[in-house]
C-alpha cells in the first residue's frame, strides 16, 4: 500500500506533514519527533508502518498505546495534548499519534531541541534557540495562562477538582505527581502556578467563575418558530464551572428538540429518534467550549433551536489556516486553549482534536440528514448548523419525557442500548465507562432505584451471573 492511500484511509490530509515508524518501541524516536512538530506547524506520526508504505502492524495495541502516551508524558516537555488513537488498516492495527502546532515553545526532548524542516528532524543550533527565547520573552501570555483574581482557598469547586482527579488519573498515561495537593494538582494540568490559578483553571474549576468573567455565560434559547423572535418555548442562562455547565446546555438541547418517527417496513410500528444524532451534538458541543474566544468580554456561547434546525455559536473566528472547507476534510487543530483542551481530553470529552468535524458530518449522513454547516467569521465567531429532515414530530420528545423523570442524557442513553438481558461488563462497554463503581454510582443503580431497569436475579443482586434487562417503566421510554 503507498503512503498516498495510507493517508486517506486514515484520513490524513494531503498537506499534513507525516513521519512513519515501524513500531512503538523506540520512544527516543519518537519522542523526538513529537517535540519537532509541537515545535513547528504540528503533524501526524503513525506506528506500525515503515517508511515504504509497508504495514507492520502493532502488537498488544492497546497496552502498547497507554504505554506510549505515559512515556511521552515524561519525555517531552512541557507537557502538551497529544492524541494517540488505534486505527485499523488492510487487516492490521497501527497506532496514530496527532500533534497540534504547540503553543508553549520551545518544547524539550532528552534536553534537546528539534524542528520539523524538509521533511526531516534536525536539532536546533543555538542561535535559533536564543530567537525562540527572546520572542517569547515579548509574546503576550495568552489569556487562559494569565493569573485570575480568583482565591485558590476559597473559589475553587473542590468537589469538581476532586471528581476530575479521580477520572483523570491513569487516563490515557497521565500521572499526577500528588493527588492530595491543590496546588501540585493544578500545576500538573498547567493550571496553576506559585500557589496562584490561572484564567483557564477559574474556568474549569472555579465556584462562581461568572463573578470574574461574566463572559463564560452560556445562553440557550428553544423557539417556535423557524426564524428568530421573541416567542419562544424554553429560555437558560448557564454559569459555573465548565463540566457541570457543559452536561447542563447538552441537556437543554435533548429535552427541547423534538423527536422524528420512523415506521418498519415489515410492521406498522413507530420508532421515535432523536432529530440530530446525539453524538454529533455532543462534538460540536465539546467543540464550541473548547476553541471559543475566552478573551472576548462581549462574546460567549449561544444555543438557538428552532424547529428545522440547530445552532450552536461560539466566540472567535476559526484559526488561521482552517476554513470551512477543510472542515470537511479533517486538520490538526490548532488550539486557542491548548490547556482547557487538554482537560477536555484527559476527561474523555474530547476525543478527535482536529477532526471532530468529520466525525459530526459523518453520523449526520448516515441518518440521511443534511450536511451540517460551519460559518466563520472574524467579529461573529463560529456557528455550527444542523439541519433537520422533513417529517419532525412536533411535541415533548421521549428524552423530553425521561428527563422530566429525573433522569440524565447519560442514563437516556444506557436505557436506550437494552436490547435483552445484558450483564453489567455490556452496559459499561455501551456507554464508554471502565471504571465500575462510578457506572453503578451514575448510571445502574439511579435507573434500578428509579423502577426503570430490573436484575434478572433480585435475590442474589452480587451474583456474577447477574443480569439486567428493562423494567415497564423502562419500556414505557423506549
Amino acid at each position: 500500500m503507498n503512503i498516498r492511500t495510507i493517508k486517506s484511509a486514515l484520513s490524513l490530509g494531503e498537506s499534513e506533514q507525516v513521519e512513519f515508524v515501524p513500531s512503538c518501541r523506540s520512544i527516543k524516536t519518537i519522542s523526538k519527533m513529537v517535540a519537532a512538530f509541537l515545535n513547528t506547524r504540528g503533524g501526524v506520526i503513525v506506528c506500525g508502518v515503515d517508511e515504504t508504505g509497508k504495514i507492520i502492524g502493532v502488537e498488544n495495541v492497546e497496552v502498547t498505546a497507554v504505554k506510549l502516551e505515559r512515556q511521552l508524558q515524561e519525555s517531552v516537555s512541557p507537557c502538551s495534548l497529544i492524541e494517540i488513537s488505534v486505527r485499523d488498516i488492510a487487516n492490521k492495527t497501527v497506532v496514530v499519534l496527532e500533534i497540534p502546532a504547540g503553543n508553549d515553545m520551545p518544547y524539550v526532548c532528552q534536553n534537546k531541541f528539534f524542528f520539523h524542516e524538509n521533511d526531516k528532524i534536525v536539532e536546533v543550533d543555538s542561535a535559533t534557540i536564543r530567537d525562540i527565547l527572546q520572542q517569547k520573552a515579548v509574546k503576550p501570555i495568552r489569556w487562559e495562562r494569565r493569573f485570575s483574581t480568583a482565591d485558590v482557598t476559597n473559589d475553587i469547586d473542590l468537589k469538581e477538582l476532586a471528581f476530575a482527579v479521580k477520572s483523570i488519573e491513569g487516563s490515557r498515561g497521565f500521572r499526577f505527581t500528588d493527588t492530595e495537593n491543590i496546588d501540585a494538582v493544578l500545576n500538573d494540568l498547567s493550571l496553576g502556578k506559585y500557589g496562584r490559578l490561572t484564567q483557564g483553571g477559574d474556568v474549569l474549576f472555579g465556584k462562581y467563575p461568572a463573578k470574574r468573567m461574566p463572559q463564560i455565560r452560556v445562553r440557550a434559547a428553544c423557539f417556535s418558530e423557524d426564524k428568530a423572535s421573541d416567542e419562544y418555548r424554553d429560555m437558560q442562562t448557564y454559569e459555573g464551572s465548565l463540566f457541570p455547565v457543559l452536561e447542563q446546555v447538552f441537556d437543554f438541547i435533548v429535552r427541547n428538540t423534538p423527536t422524528k418517527a420512523k415506521f418498519s417496513g415489515k410492521r406498522l410500528e413507530r420508532k421515535d429518534e432523536p432529530l440530530y444524532p446525539v453524538q454529533a451534538v455532543r462534538e460540536g458541543l465539546v467543540n464550541a467550549f473548547a476553541h471559543r474566544d475566552y478573551s472576548d468580554f462581549s462574546g460567549g456561547i449561544a444555543v438557538h433551536i428552532y424547529p428545522n434546525r440547530l445552532e450552536i455559536w461560539n466566540s472567535g473566528p476559526l484559526p488561521e489556516g482552517i476554513t470551512p472547507a477543510t472542515l470537511a476534510y479533517g486538520h490538526l487543530s490548532i488550539l486557542r486553549n491548548p490547556d482547557i483542551a487538554h482537560v477536555l481530553y484527559l476527561r474523555g470529552r474530547m476525543e478527535k482534536i482536529g477532526r471532530g468535524s468529520l466525525l459530526i458530518l459523518r453520523l449526520c449522513r448516515e441518518v440521511g440528514l443534511p450536511e451540517p454547516q460551519w460559518e466563520s467569521d472574524t467579529y461573529r465567531g463560529v456557528t455550527l448548523t444542523f439541519f433537520a429532515a422533513t417529517g419532525i414530530k412536533s411535541g415533548p420528545s421521549r428524552d423530553q419525557v425521561g428527563t422530566k423523570s429525573g433522569l440524565s442524557s447519560e442514563q437516556l442513553e444506557l436505557l436506550r442500548f437494552f436490547t435483552g438481558e445484558h450483564s453489567i461488563g455490556e452496559l459499561m462497554v455501551a456507554v464508554g465507562r471502565s471504571n465500575r463503581t462510578k457506572f453503578r454510582e451514575q448510571y445502574l443503580n439511579p435507573l434500578l432505584q428509579g423502577g426503570y431497569v430490573e436484575m434478572t436475579d433480585p435475590e442474589r443482586p452480587t451474583s456474577s451471573r447477574q443480569r439486567y434487562r428493562l423494567a415497564e417503566k423502562g419500556r414505557g421510554i423506549y
